[in-house]
């Protein structure tokens, strides 16, 4: 996996739980709502980044 793709993923992960704070401090749903599927992105991210290296360690 690239450092780029996986500083995307810990930019997205911070993204979303300041988006989530927001939210919790605001009392707004929606912003709640999206910091919380911004942070379920970026666990789909690393996963996807975990298995392109796993696939990469196991043909090399």
């Amino acid at each position: 996996m690239s450092i780029e793709d996986r500083a995307k993923a810990a930019a997205k992960n911070v993204e979303g739980k300041a988006q989530e704070a927001l939210g919790n401090v605001t009392g707004d749903p929606e912003d709640k709502a999206k910091g919380k599927a911004k942070q379920a992105e970026s666990e789909v991210r690393h996963g996807i980044e975990d298995v392109k290296d796993n696939v990469k360690k196991n043909i090399g």
